[in-house]
Protein backbone atom coordinates (compact mmCIF):
# COMPACT_ATOMS: atom_id res chain seq x y z
CA UNK A 1 0.00 0.00 0.00
CA UNK A 2 1.26 3.48 -0.84
CA UNK A 3 2.29 5.34 2.31
CA UNK A 4 0.77 8.64 1.24
CA UNK A 5 -2.39 9.86 -0.36
CA UNK A 6 -2.28 12.81 -2.76
CA UNK A 7 -5.22 14.77 -4.07
CA UNK A 8 -5.69 18.01 -5.95
CA UNK A 9 -9.37 18.08 -4.90
CA UNK A 10 -9.70 21.06 -2.53
CA UNK A 11 -13.12 19.95 -1.27
CA UNK A 12 -11.90 16.46 -0.39
CA UNK A 13 -8.67 17.77 1.16
CA UNK A 14 -10.62 20.23 3.32
CA UNK A 15 -13.01 17.55 4.57
CA UNK A 16 -10.27 15.02 5.28
CA UNK A 17 -8.00 17.56 6.97
CA UNK A 18 -10.69 18.20 9.58
CA UNK A 19 -9.91 14.69 10.87
CA UNK A 20 -6.35 13.93 9.73
CA UNK A 21 -3.47 16.42 9.59
CA UNK A 22 -2.17 17.55 6.24
CA UNK A 23 1.38 16.23 5.80
CA UNK A 24 2.40 18.58 3.04
CA UNK A 25 1.63 20.43 -0.14
CA UNK A 26 3.28 19.62 -3.48
CA UNK A 27 3.33 22.71 -5.71
CA UNK A 28 5.89 21.45 -8.24
CA UNK A 29 3.31 21.67 -11.05
CA UNK A 30 2.48 25.39 -11.32
CA UNK A 31 -1.01 24.56 -12.63
CA UNK A 32 -2.07 22.01 -10.01
CA UNK A 33 -1.05 21.54 -6.40
CA UNK A 34 -1.47 18.30 -4.50
CA UNK A 35 -2.42 17.95 -0.86
CA UNK A 36 -0.53 15.13 0.83
CA UNK A 37 -1.84 12.96 3.67
CA UNK A 38 -0.36 9.94 5.43
CA UNK A 39 -2.34 6.92 4.25
CA UNK A 40 -4.14 5.05 7.01
CA UNK A 41 -7.28 2.94 7.25
CA UNK A 42 -9.02 5.95 8.81
CA UNK A 43 -8.03 8.10 5.83
CA UNK A 44 -9.31 5.53 3.34
CA UNK A 45 -12.59 5.35 5.25
CA UNK A 46 -12.94 9.16 5.27
CA UNK A 47 -12.27 9.40 1.54
CA UNK A 48 -14.78 6.66 0.84
CA UNK A 49 -17.42 8.42 2.97
CA UNK A 50 -16.66 11.73 1.25
CA UNK A 51 -17.01 10.21 -2.22
CA UNK A 52 -20.28 8.51 -1.26
CA UNK A 53 -21.54 11.85 0.13
CA UNK A 54 -21.96 10.32 3.57
CA UNK A 55 -19.28 12.28 5.46
CA UNK A 56 -20.78 14.74 7.93
CA UNK A 57 -18.80 17.80 8.98
CA UNK A 58 -19.65 20.99 10.81
CA UNK A 59 -20.33 23.53 8.02
CA UNK A 60 -18.43 26.47 9.53
CA UNK A 61 -15.38 24.31 10.29
CA UNK A 62 -15.43 23.02 6.70
CA UNK A 63 -15.65 26.56 5.28
CA UNK A 64 -12.80 27.74 7.52
CA UNK A 65 -10.70 24.75 6.47
CA UNK A 66 -11.19 25.56 2.78
CA UNK A 67 -9.99 29.11 3.48
CA UNK A 68 -6.97 27.81 5.40
CA UNK A 69 -5.98 25.45 2.59
CA UNK A 70 -6.36 28.20 -0.01
CA UNK A 71 -4.09 30.40 2.08
CA UNK A 72 -1.46 27.65 2.05
CA UNK A 73 -1.87 27.25 -1.71
CA UNK A 74 -1.16 30.90 -2.42
CA UNK A 75 1.66 31.42 0.10
CA UNK A 76 4.91 32.49 -1.48
CA UNK A 77 7.76 30.25 -0.42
Amino acid sequence: MNEEYRTSDLACAAAVSLFIPLQGLDKLDPRRAQFIFKRTEKLDSLIDSFQRRELNVEPRAYFDQIKALKTRLYEVN
